[in-house]
């Protein structure tokens, strides 16, 4: 499988330049014979949305990226407004011109320049999936930071985890250290889980905050394999090899002997112990 990192540049609250730019990654990803391409969190939008957010909230998938989705796979983030007239955010995957799978974003932040809770409803669940390629799953930014999140798509047979996010980066630290903590983090996920871990990332400054980019694939023994631009606007390519995660399975067996049973006896006895 040939995936592409649309590490794009949203213009918040403008739908329809983001959606533009959207279908100019997908048509290059295509002329790069790429099988499925991914968008960072939110790319439909912008992040900073606030009082903007019912607005930009979808209720339907825009059919010209449904229409591409029979040339291309498509992963993206957008603000779905839920049945209850809720807003969440959302990431979805499209194949063959419909919608295979979506995710509500469930670990809402709201510390630092982070205010989701303040006006996204939390989802509830994490799935996997099943795709033409093999099973997925996929995250949206917070997410990624508990690590039950991982573990649960892994033991749900995912091969494949797409993590959309959105993240700023940090006055006074060297360019490399920016993404550090996330490559730290979808590297453990790959080497301990044997599953590819896809990150991107967005660009640009937006509202004073400036989101460092640095989109990057994680194959399933813990070694980053692609990885985009610095601070700016980029396309990456990389082929994902499944014989890569039989090889890491075997090498570093953790998944296979995992133990879940015991995993939710102990959870559960910590869960009862908490409300003693």
């Amino acid at each position: 499988m040939k995936v592409y990192m649309g590490q794009m540049k949203p213009t918040l609250g403008n739908v329809e330049k983001n959606l533009e730019m959207m279908v100019e990654h997908i048509d290059r990803a295509i002329e790069e014979k790429s099988d499925i391409i991914v968008f960072p969190e939110l790319s439909l939008t912008g992040y900073s949305l606030e009082d903007i957010v019912f607005d930009v909230a979808i209720k339907e998938i825009p059919s010209v990226l449904l229409e591409k989705s029979k040339e291309i796979s498509i992963v993206f983030g957008a603000v779905e407004l839920g049945k209850e007239d809720y807003p969440y955010n959302t990431a979805y995957y499209l194949e063959d011109g419909r919608l295979l799978h979506k995710h509500r974003k469930v670990y809402l932040p709201d510390y630092g320049v982070f205010y989701e809770g303040r006006y996204f409803m939390a989802g509830n669940k994490f799935r996997a999936f099943d795709t033409k390629f093999g099973r997925v799953g996929m995250l949206v930014c917070e997410d990624t930071w508990h690590q039950s999140a991982q573990y649960i798509l892994a033991q749900d047979g995912a091969k494949y985890v797409f993590v959309l996010f959105n993240s700023p980066t940090v006055i006074g630290k060297k360019k490399e250290d920016i993404s550090a903590q996330w490559k730290s983090i979808l590297k453990s996920n790959s080497l301990l889980n044997g599953v590819y871990s896809v990150g991107v990332n967005r660009a640009g400054v937006e509202d004073g905050t400036t989101f460092f980019g640095n989109s990057f694939v994680v194959a399933p023994n813990g070694e980053v394999i692609a990885e985009g631009k610095y601070l700016a606007e980029d396309g990456i390519c990389c082929e994902l090899d499944e014989a890569q995660l039989r090889r890491a399975r075997f090498k570093a067996p953790m998944f296979k002997t995992e133990n879940i049973n015991l995993t939710k006896k102990e959870l559960e006895r910590i869960e009862n112990k908490r409300f003693q």
